[in-house]
């Protein structure tokens, strides 16, 4: 979904609650995440390589400028959000990049969620304590 008029390419990514909706524009390859730099927002270097493994994996770093809004989640969930809407402005960026994209298995929605606590017990799979007597 590339905008003509402005170069911007599109991209929404999810992982457990977290939302990130990219927008890629042709620039040197800065990267702001709800207005701060990249480096601020995840100040742990394997969150940092994890967001931006698209960028890596397809040599196009330098090549964009990306803004991304961050919403819900922590930060291992945001950083994964981060990784597939950047995964998938790419891919409306460049169509051709599809297989090495796909390879790597960053266009794939990571469907892991947290389980819901049951009734009757004090979490999703723990159960109160059994007293015999």
């Amino acid at each position: 979904m590339a905008d003509t008029q402005t170069s911007e390419f599109l991209g929404t990514g999810r992982r457990k609650t977290a939302v990130a909706r990219v927008r890629l524009a042709i620039g040197s390859g800065k990267i702001m995440v709800n207005g701060r730099a990249f480096e601020t927002y995840f100040p742990v270097e394997t969150l940092r390589t994890h967001a931006a493994q698209p960028l890596n994996t397809t040599q196009t770093l330098n090549r964009y400028d990306v803004r991304v809004k961050l919403t819900g989640g922590g930060p291992n969930g945001q950083a994964g959000a981060m990784r597939h809407g950047i995964a998938r402005a790419l891919l409306s960026a460049d169509p051709n990049l599809r297989p090495l994209l796909r390879a790597e298995g960053l266009l794939t929605r990571d469907p892991r969620m947290r389980e819901r606590k049951k009734y009757g017990q004090p979490g999703a799979r723990k159960r109160f304590q059994y007293s015999k007597r």
